[in-house]
């Protein structure tokens, strides 16, 4: 067996598609023998690319974009899609079927303050039809502090990655209203990347065996075995609560079967960025993005 070196930035049941290339055994089906490891805040996945301790990152294209903006050639490449639409979502107190996005006008919303959740989120509100600046929207921290300071009574909305909404619901703290992925449609939302170099390599090659076949995997397998898979990375998020969000994110289309980056994709991540003043061109797809090794 060969050890490969998998780096997240975040890590949620939201990366399925990379989780379950181990929990699903499909990279040990290639002869790879996975590690893998979550940046420290404040640090990104690529610098572990960049110093030889990762061979493969869960990264996002606005890495990419923002490397560009500086004016800065990138040393690495986005060559696979993870996400392709955002995976966040809006808990209120009260259950509401009949949710619309204007009734966060002159509410608190806890908001992820991320660069790329805050730049969806705002968009997500223009394109549902309110002005991202009529909401009082508050920085409450990292995930943890904003989970901790909603279960502590701040605020009427939270905005949150699965499955952390999912487990509010489950300990009656909440109740999922929204999904901040269905406003914005099909998107370039988070990607695997490397370097160039490694992307010629046998051991890339034997990584996108592994990841096509998790792909159909993660269409195809039931929910629930899929969560059972998974339940030793996520200690302390109840089997049904992984269950359910494993199982809407299958809905909501996010994991499409196809691996590579769509030019489609990538147009509407710049659109994003646009909308919130953080480019100052919209910069070629083959600056930021590669396609997938090929055998």
């Amino acid at each position: 067996m060969t050890q490969i070196n998998i780096r997240f930035t975040r890590f949620s049941d939201f990366y399925s598609p990379l989780i379950s290339t181990m929990s699903g055994g499909f990279l040990a089906e290639e002869g790879l023998e996975p590690t893998h490891s979550i940046s420290p805040p404040g640090v990104s996945a690529i610098d572990a690319l960049l110093d030889g301790s990762a061979h493969v990152v869960q990264s996002a294209l606005s890495q990419g974009l923002t490397t560009l903006e500086k004016g800065e050639t990138p040393k690495t490449v986005h060559f696979a899609q993870i996400n392709e639409m955002d995976g966040f979502f809006l808990t209120g107190r009260e259950a509401d079927p009949d949710f619309t996005w204007d009734k966060l006008a002159g509410k608190k919303v806890l908001v992820d303050h991320g660069g790329q959740p805050l730049a969806m989120f705002k968009y997500a509100c223009h394109k549902a039809g309110i002005n991202y600046d009529d909401i009082n929207a508050i920085d409450a921290g990292n995930g943890a502090q904003m989970d901790a300071a909603f279960r502590g009574g701040e605020g009427d909305y939270i905005h949150q990655q699965g499955p952390a909404p999912q487990q509010l619901e489950f300990d009656g703290v909440g109740h999922v209203v929204a999904s901040v992925g269905k406003p914005i449609g099909p998107c370039g939302f988070s990607s695997l990347a490397a370097t160039p170099a490694w992307l010629e390599s046998d051991m890339a090659k034997a990584f996108m065996r592994a990841y096509r076949k998790t792909r159909a995997y993660i269409n195809e397998a039931p929910a629930a075995e899929i969560a059972a898979a998974e339940a030793s990375f996520f200690p302390d998020i109840d089997p049904q609560v992984l269950t359910n969000t494993i199982e809407f994110y299958q809905g909501l289309g996010c994991w499409a079967p196809h691996v590579e980056i769509t030019k489609a994709a990538y147009e509407v991540t710049l659109d994003v960025f646009e909308h919130v003043g953080r480019l100052t061109k919209r910069h070629a797809y083959e600056d930021c993005c590669a396609l997938p090794p090929a055998e």
